[in-house]
């Protein structure tokens, strides 16, 4: 399947009519994308009885090639809370302060430079953070990252303490759990899923690492979790996404989506819970499963060590997402707004 990098950064975003431009000066945040196509494709109904399964999606998107990392969020934090006020809680102490944390805050910092990667945590996933940190991520990607807003766009959230859902018109979110299952699961060649997303039906072979945190046996049907990766003095630790190698990918070309870290996704399971999926470097085999469940119910402040996400966007093999009512797709051609794609070769 080819796997191709664009929508890298979303460059010009439509809040109430308000263009948010990034600054020229300001460092961008790349996110590597996989397309997923082959719209329409069937469910996996292997989980629960009577279930209507998980996976069927009814157009092509893009999704995250790699979970979102320290670095990208440490471009997040800087820019979306230059002072280091933390109003909306997007940063967590215990980045700082927890071995597998990865960013550090300094408060006598210049203004836009309060947030620093941690040694050899550039590319790790980032952790202990919750639905809502993953929301507001989002939001701000959507809404052309700088000063965009963290609280209106995908998600409305000023002042949300609920389960939010998509808004239409969103352009990156959290995926949606059929989203993200099937760009982990789903094998287009056979109209199939298979038990991992290794594209494998063979218990991965657990990852061990060097000393700075890759993968050290990358291969076929490899991932982190069973505390197989040690580095830095603890017995299971995060490892580099994408260093199991492409022939531990996904179908589709995803990373990481068995191990490492538990990722969000945008399913409500009861009030005040959202799913997780794909397990973590300390989980067993089980949890990397498409049989899997999606969990019992995490409620939506979960933050720790083994937490983690990656987002999605709409594809160029799909329409433009409708609007909300407050545009109209007219005035966003007129006033120039409609979103540009930087494109990027795929790492």
């Amino acid at each position: 399947m080819k796997t191709r990098k664009s929508l890298t950064s979303i460059g010009l975003a439509v809040l109430a009519g308000v263009s948010h431009v990034t600054p020229a000066s300001a460092s961008m945040v790349d996110i590597a994308w996989v397309t997923v196509g082959d719209a329409g494709n069937k469910a996996d109904t292997r989980v629960g009885t009577g279930s209507l399964g998980y996976g069927a999606v009814g157009y092509a998107y893009q999704i995250g090639k790699y979970e979102v990392t320290n670095a990208q969020y440490v471009g997040f934090l800087n820019a979306a809370d230059p002072s280091g006020a933390n109003a909306n809680g997007i940063y967590n102490t215990k980045m700082g302060s927890e071995k597998l944390g990865g960013i550090s805050y300094t408060s006598a910092a210049a203004s836009g430079a309060k947030y620093t990667i941690r040694t050899n945590m550039d590319n790790k996933p980032v952790n202990f953070v919750d639905w809502y940190d993953a929301a507001r991520f989002s939001n701000w990607l959507g809404n052309g990252q700088g000063t965009g807003s963290t609280e209106t766009g995908a998600y409305t959230l000023s002042g949300n303490t609920g389960d939010p859902t998509k808004n239409e018109g969103a352009t990156v979110w959290i995926p949606s759990e059929n989203e993200w299952y099937k760009a982990a699961y789903y094998d287009p060649a056979n109209s199939s899923y298979s038990l991992y997303p290794t594209q494998s039906n063979t218990t991965p072979v657990a990852a061990t690492a060097d000393a700075v945190g890759n993968i050290s046996n990358s291969g076929t049907n490899v991932a982190n979790y069973n505390y197989g990766v040690r580095w830095n003095g603890e017995w299971g630790n995060l490892s580099t996404v994408g260093s199991a190698g492409a022939a531990s990918a996904s179908f589709y070309g995803t990373f990481d989506q068995g191990g490492n870290v538990y990722e969000w996704d945008d399913v409500v399971i009861s009030a005040g819970a959202r799913g997780q999926r794909g397990g973590s470097y300390n989980t067993n085999f089980a949890n990397l499963s498409s049989t899997s469940t999606h969990g019992s119910g995490l409620g939506w402040s979960f933050e720790y060590d083994f937490t983690g996400f990656r987002v999605a966007s709409y594809s160029e093999m799909s329409a433009v997402p409708e609007v909300t009512s407050s545009f109209t797709l007219l005035g966003l051609i007129t006033s120039g707004l409609l979103l540009r794609r930087r494109t990027k070769r795929s790492r």
